[in-house]
């Protein structure tokens, strides 16, 4: 195991093997990255007091930070984190205990905390706070600190979403191929 990719007690990080890990990235924990997820430079991704799962095709850009909230007596599951399907995090983005659909865009510089629920094809602009407990509803672009439903989106930025995720498998791709 690499030492970037590390246990924590009893949970070890099952990463499927078509994923791209940089090797300045950290994962620790109960973490389950499935097919095609890519993770960049200097990101973390620290499943040690709770889990997280990320779907096929999702990103985690650079500097980004996922972390989770222990489980308690008056939180018996604690606040995990979940991630959908062809799923972009960009750069430094937080994210803490949420859950996150499918076909989700979060932009650069945002902080999700903890118990969000962030619908399928949702778009968060670029330095958002989403604050906790708060629900995005599907289709819609948000921004502001705190967050706010700005107007649906457009049938391009629906169409962008997944095309986003896929860019990022294949420039994660060129790198497994190219030893990069």
């Amino acid at each position: 195991m690499k030492k970037n990719i590390r246990p924590y007690l009893e949970h070890h990080p099952k990463i499927d093997s078509s994923c791209y890990i940089d090797d300045l990235s950290v994962i620790i924990g109960e973490v389950i990255l499935a097919e095609n997820v890519s993770v960049w430079p200097f990101a973390v991704i620290r499943g040690d007091v709770n889990s997280i799962k990320i779907g096929r095709n999702s990103n985690i850009q650079d500097h980004c930070m996922l972390h989770v909230s222990h489980k308690n007596n008056n939180k018996p599951n604690g606040s995990p984190l979940l991630i959908g399907e062809d799923v972009t995090i960009g750069h430094h983005v937080t994210l803490h205990g949420c859950s996150i659909g499918n076909r989700v865009l979060v932009g650069i510089n945002t902080i999700v905390l903890d118990d969000v629920v962030i619908q399928d094809d949702v778009m968060i602009g670029a330095g958002s706070l989403v604050p906790p407990r708060k629900v995005l509803e599907s289709g819609y672009l948000y921004v502001g600190s705190p967050v706010q439903k700005v107007r649906p989106l457009t049938e391009q930025e629906l169409e962008f979403l997944p095309y986003s995720a896929r860019h990022y498998v294949k420039v994660a791709n060129d790198y497994l191929e190219n030893n990069l």
